[in-house]
């Protein structure tokens, strides 16, 4: 038995996880993933374990290679998409990821931002980052992504200031908006790094 539900979660990794992770716990595993899709079928409860990755920072290669080491030690691995964007031809730039990554488009990396990693639950939780530095790691990523945005956003008002205050003060505010996240994930780094410290 088969089911189809549409979902879209964005950028929000740990959410994607935890309804993925439910969605096992109630007898369904992932088969097939599209724009909004989740296909799955039916299993045992609870068989399944879900992680949810962002790799929008690599380059098509590093992300090939990445999600080619997950299979490699077992793990069911599907690509999927941060943006709803369905044009063909895309081009975005990425300040935020590696040298070779920051220019991507519809044939590369673009609409590939996240790897939904599956494996068979073994009764220990499922983490992809198990060090502080790889969570440190991990959260810098995010934490970047937010400060490209707040940039933006504040540069654009910049811009705008003297022509339409009103458009400048929506773009200072959705760049304020923007730096929340950043300061959170900031904030998750700290707290790592003391821990790590103490771990030392």
């Amino acid at each position: 038995m088969t089911k189809k539900v549409n979902r879209y979660f964005g950028g929000f990794t740990e959410k994607q996880a935890k309804w993925l992770n439910q969605m096992a716990a109630e007898g369904w595993r992932l088969i097939r993933t599209g724009k909004m899709a989740y296909e799955f079928e039916s299993c045992d409860p609870g068989e399944y374990q879900y992680a949810v990755e962002f790799i929008a920072d690599k380059s098509q290669k590093n992300a090939e290679d990445y999600k080619s080491f997950l299979e490699g030690c077992g793990y069911e691995v599907w690509y999927k998409n941060a943006n709803l964007s369905y044009s063909i031809g895309k081009v975005r730039w990425r300040p935020w990821a590696e040298a070779d990554a920051q220019i991507t488009t519809s044939w590369t990396t673009y609409n590939k931002e996240l790897l939904i990693v599956e494996k068979e639950n073994d009764g220990k939780p499922f983490e992809l980052h198990t060090t502080a530095a790889d969570r440190i790691g991990f959260l810098k990523k995010w934490r970047n992504v937010w400060l490209s945005y707040t940039a933006m956003f504040f540069l654009m008002g910049g811009l705008f200031l003297l022509q339409t205050p009103i458009a400048s003060a929506v773009l200072g505010g959705l760049g304020l908006l923007s730096l929340m996240p950043a300061v959170l994930y900031q904030v998750q780094i700290g707290k790592l790094r003391k821990e790590k410290d103490i771990d030392n």
